[in-house]
This record gives C-alpha cells, structure tokens and sequence, in this order.
C-alpha cells in the first residue's frame, strides 16, 4: 500500500474506494430497474453477492488504509491510543498468551519495557480480518480494533445478518432467493449508508486525533516538518 502521510491524502484513498463501489452498486441497480421483470430475479440474485463484496471489500480496505495512516505518521507507540499499540506488539500479545518457552515471554516483556517509546510500525499482514463473512459481530471486532465507536451500527445488525450475509450465502450456496425489486433497492440504501458512516467515521477520527494518546505530549506539527 502507498503512503498515506497527510489527511487529505487519507481522505483521497476513501473517496476513491467508496466511489467506484457506488458506481458499480448503482449500474446494477439501474439495470434491474430498467429490466423486464421476467429477469429482474436472476439480476437480483447477482446484486445481492456484489453488493455483500462491496461491503466486505470496503470496511476491510478502509480500515487498513487508516492502519497505514496512523502508521506513517511517524510516532512512537506509547504516543499511540491502545487499539494502535496492539497492532505494533501483536506478535509480542501473542508470545506471552501462547508460548511455553521462557526466552519468549522474557523478549515480549523486555518489549514492553523498553520499546514503546520507540517508533512504531504496525502490522499489517492479518491487521484487518472479515473471516470471509462480514457478519455483525466481526464488523464489531474491526470497528473495536481501529478505535472506532460501533454503537450507532448496533440498530442495523439484523440487517446485516439476516437481509446482507444470510441472503447472499444462500446464493453462493445455490439456493434460490426470492427478492423483490423494491426490497433489493432499500437493502442497497441501507448498506451504502453504513459505508458512508463508516468513511466518516474513520474521517472524524483523523481529524480529531483519536488515534493517539492524550495522556502523551505529542510532537509540535513545527517539529515534523
């Protein structure tokens, strides 16, 4: 991935990632409202996958471009909010909840009390995971993982149980999904929003800086440049 070192050029990469997903989403849309509705069902059908994959695609893509933000600012770790540190020491979280060997666990502590106010470079290999299934909670888990609050998501979790992933495993799984016009156009506008929402969310918390530690003076913009 590229360098994301300013906000605008964070900003940039999200519009450009959600755009060309709207414009897929809405092409879609269009030809089923312009197709006789002896085929609607079959384009109906082919909709439903795509617009889980746009879903999947984007909050995947989106996080790690925040990851890869928050990475290329150049702080140390302790100057990063705890959800960030994770992604620096994660291999290190693991050493001491996995492994039996002593030199190990003594590296992973010395870790922690020595390097955390040095540079950080977080992981990006397995940083942001969907499992393959974008279902409520693992959206939950990635939200909790960047630091973003999921509380305004909770009320559209069914949907994206039950009306998102449930539907378009059906389909993968050769079912037969019986999905009218107008109930495929409302799911679309409901899963849009959330990736808007999302977008901006993850925007908000650039701007206001939450991805660093408060409880850390951070470096002047002067001393950066």
């Amino acid at each position: 991935m590229s360098k994301l070192r300013t906000p605008s050029m964070l900003q940039d990469n999200l519009d450009k990632e959600l755009a060309w997903r709207l414009k897929e989403v809405a092409d879609l849309t269009l030809a089923i409202k312009s197709s006789p509705s002896s085929h609607q069902r079959t384009l109906i059908r082919a909709g439903v996958p795509l617009l889980y994959a746009h879903w999947e695609g984007f909050i995947k893509n989106s996080s790690l471009s925040y990851i890869q933000f928050v990475s290329d600012q150049g702080l140390r770790l302790d100057q990063l909010s705890s959800c960030f540190i994770v992604f620096g020491a994660k291999k290190h979280l693991s050493a001491l909840t996995q492994s039996k060997r002593s030199k190990i666990n003594i590296e992973a502590v010395n870790f922690f009390m020595s390097q955390l106010n040095s540079s950080a470079t977080l992981s990006m290999s397995s940083a942001v995971n969907t499992e393959s299934n974008l279902s409520s909670s693992v959206f939950d888990n990635i939200a909790i993982s960047i630091g973003i609050n999921p509380d305004r998501y909770s009320s559209r979790y069914n949907l994206i149980d039950e009306s998102l992933l449930k539907k378009r495993n059906e389909i993968a799984h050769g079912e037969y999904l019986d999905l009218r016009a107008e109930e495929y156009r409302s799911l679309v506008d409901e899963v849009i929003q959330l990736m808007r929402w999302y977008k901006t969310d993850i925007e908000n918390a650039v701007a206001l800086g939450s991805y660093k530690n408060t409880t850390i003076a951070q470096p002047s913009a002067a001393a950066g440049q």
